[in-house]
């Protein structure tokens, strides 16, 4: 794991955000054996042979995690995005279903 990506979580200002960026950041490394990972526009991304496979971006009031190469994949309602890729805001005292992350991520990241 990238130091650089450590630091960013462990800085975040809210004790929710950073357990939920680290649960989300194992949930991507256990989807993905091998995947890169790197601060890129001042936030976590996660690449797959160098392809972009998701990112984590923080704001005030949640998270959101995205998923890259989406456009052959059935994504449930309550993702946003164009068709290439989609992303979920959780806010605090949300508990996403890191089980359908995972295989969306999964899904996703098979042809990069």
């Amino acid at each position: 794991m990238n130091p650089e990506v450590t630091a960013f979580i462990e800085a975040l200002n809210l004790p929710w955000q950073v357990e939920l960026s680290n649960r989300l950041r194992e949930m991507v490394h256990q989807s993905i054996p091998g995947v890169d990972e790197r601060i890129q526009y001042k936030k976590p991304h996660f690449l797959k042979n160098g392809k972009y496979a998701a990112v984590i971006t923080p704001s005030k009031d949640s998270i959101a995690f995205m998923i890259f190469n989406t456009t052959e994949i059935d994504v449930p309602k309550g993702w946003d995005g164009p068709p290439e890729r989609k992303w979920i805001k959780i806010k605090e005292g949300q508990t996403p279903d890191y089980e359908l992350l995972s295989k969306l991520l999964v899904q996703a990241s098979s042809t990069l």
